[in-house]
């Protein structure tokens, strides 16, 4: 498990503000329980909780900046 600041990535970072915002917004639209709190925990439990950690013992460079 990463612990300290992730490293930063010009690409992933604007093929997130790009694409992914609007695959999300059409999987919302379309699929019930997409983007529900919770629901990843339903769906694949170890991904979920590893992710949570991750989140939790990681920063950024833009959380820095803030």
């Amino acid at each position: 498990m990463k612990f300290g600041m992730r490293t930063p990535s010009l690409k992933k970072s604007f093929s997130a503000r790009t694409k992914g915002r609007a695959t999300r917004a059409w999987k919302s639209a379309v699929i019930p329980g997409y983007g529900k709190k919770g629901m990843g925990m339903i769906k694949n439990p170890r991904k979920s909780l590893h992710n949570r950690i991750y989140h939790r013992t990681t920063f950024s460079l833009t959380d820095l900046l803030k």
